[in-house]
């Protein structure tokens, strides 16, 4: 009858596309055309339907053992070509992976950790504190005095609503903190670094809200500038060369008396003038002084027995010096391309 010719029919086109298959992409192909929704074995039941009455029990007993033999014959070349995929070398050797890369330090941690590393091979030991910091630690042990001048030097980051108890929080304007609770809570002498995170409400190439700061100080009954002048010095010519050259110019910090300003050569004209250092040889790299009698009274340690010196400098300055880059922001981008070039 022409309804089982259908079904021939049917089973032999099956075997020959079965036979013609080769990779998983005809696989798909020929399931969806097979086994779908809107497939060939989808189509028998309108065969089925149209059928007499008479011939509906054999037709559709023929029809299910011919969708159970092509459904076995499916999976058999399902699994016969995944075995021989898996055990065949599909790829070629000679085309280019994904490129990857091994990951470094940033380059503020580069020059962090190399800082750290120069001042403890030069005795400083590392001291930590929090970043939120109270007004006191900040700026009145410091020797800033409300409505002095001086704070306007430092734009602020005030917290006046992180306790309801205790007002004039704020977030650290420099590491000099530290120093204070050190000063504090340790008998002289003394010297140490303060590395971490400071903020500054301010923005733009050369500056961020955040950046990152080391602090260097040391007290005791002999300390002198000379013994600062050659710290420095020493520091700058291990980051920087020796063939650098310095100059520490008189300044002002409510902290220290005196204070100086210290400049090093430039490291691309070497003293010259360029562009860099504005045509004048010289680039300003740090902040240093002797410890100011008023804030060694703040933490009861008595300037009639004992001296120090401190100094400060900014990690990101550092850093744009030595690699030659003219916008912090790049520190802060994240950009792959930046940050490759310091693998």
């Amino acid at each position: 009858m022409e309804e089982m010719q259908k079904l021939i029919d049917l089973r032999n086109d099956f075997l020959k596309d079965i036979e013609e298959i080769s990779n998983r992409v005809d696989l798909e192909n020929f399931r969806v055309k097979y086994f779908g929704k809107k497939s060939i074995l989808s189509d028998l039941m309108n065969i089925l339907r149209d059928a007499s009455s008479d011939k509906k029990p054999i037709l559709g007993k023929e029809i299910n053992s011919l969708k159970i033999e092509l459904k076995n014959l499916f999976d058999e070349k399902k699994n016969s070509l995944s075995k021989n995929l898996d055990e065949c070398n599909t790829f070629d050797k000679t085309i280019k992976g994904n490129e990857f890369f091994i990951s470094n330090f940033h380059p503020i941690t580069l020059v962090m950790n190399e800082a750290i590393e120069v001042f403890k091979s030069l005795g400083f030991s590392l001291a930590y504190g929090p970043d939120i910091e109270a007004d006191y630690y900040n700026f009145s042990a410091l020797n800033f005095p409300d409505e002095h001048p001086a704070r306007d030097m430092q734009d602020t980051f005030f917290l006046d609503d992180y306790d309801e108890n205790k007002k004039n929080f704020l977030l650290r304007t420099h590491t000099s903190p530290v120093q204070v609770r050190y000063m504090k809570y340790h008998k002289p002498p003394f010297q140490i670094i303060s590395p971490g995170n400071v903020y500054r409400c301010d923005s733009d190439i050369s500056h961020t809200p955040m950046f990152h700061q080391i602090e260097g100080l040391a007290i005791s009954n002999d300390i002198s500038f000379a013994n600062l002048k050659w710290i420095l010095t020493e520091f700058i010519h291990r980051i920087f060369g020796y063939d650098i050259n310095t100059r520490f110019r008189p300044s002002f910090f409510p902290f220290t008396e005196p204070s100086v300003e210290v400049d090093m050569s430039c490291v691309i004209c070497h003293g010259k003038g360029c562009r860099v250092c504005k045509d004048t040889g010289w680039v300003e790299i740090l902040g240093a002084g002797m410890v100011h009698p008023n804030v060694l009274k703040n933490v009861s340690i008595s300037p009639d027995e004992y001296q120090g010196f401190a100094f400060g400098m900014g990690i990101e300055r550092i850093a744009m010096i030595k690699y030659g880059i003219d916008d912090i922001r790049l520190f802060f981008e994240n950009d792959i391309r930046f940050l490759k070039k310091f693998c």
